[in-house]
């Protein structure tokens, strides 16, 4: 496995197709169109614009398995040292460690970025998703019940939560 700093001109197109996956057949987003190309141009380049990562895990072969990010958790001045991250992965490299190889990465990019505090919205029903987070120090601090819709039933939210050394 080899970590890059994800482009949008090389690896755009995979990043769409794991976001769609992730749309059509998960509640890893609560969204029920697929995204298309423009909107992925529009998502890096506020990456870009912010300095927010876009770290990819790439296989021997140079695929994209999978992808994390990080980005403004309110847009308020107050809220400048707090990030909202989420992790989306390729679904043939799901259960492989993955997802705990890019939240350490992501971590520590916002270590280095002087972050204070990290925040992950987890769909409740996301078992690994959530032991991935305790894990790694992460502490539920919220929950939401039934505030989304998707797949002909209620979806609760719970929010992660890791104070970063800086």
């Amino acid at each position: 496995m080899h970590l890059i700093d994800c482009e949008n001109q090389q690896q755009g197109d995979a990043i769409l197709d794991i976001f769609n996956d992730a749309i059509l057949h998960t509640t890893a987003l609560y969204e029920y169109q697929p995204r298309d190309r423009q909107t992925i141009d529009r998502w890096f380049a506020d990456k870009q614009q912010l300095n927010l990562p876009v770290i990819g895990a790439l296989d021997e072969h140079g695929q994209l398995m999978g992808f994390a990010s990080y980005g403004r958790f309110r847009p308020f001045p107050a809220f400048n040292t707090t990030v909202e991250h989420s992790i989306y992965l390729h679904p043939d490299y799901r259960g492989r460690g993955i997802g705990k190889v890019l939240l350490l990465a992501l971590i520590e990019r916002a270590q280095s970025q002087q972050y204070h505090c990290m925040i992950g919205a987890i769909d409740a029903d996301n078992a690994a998703s959530i032991a991935l987070h305790q894990a790694l120090g992460f502490q539920e601090t919220g929950r939401l019940p039934q505030v989304g819709y998707k797949f002909d039933r209620w979806l609760d939210l719970v929010f992660y939560q890791k104070q970063l050394e800086a």
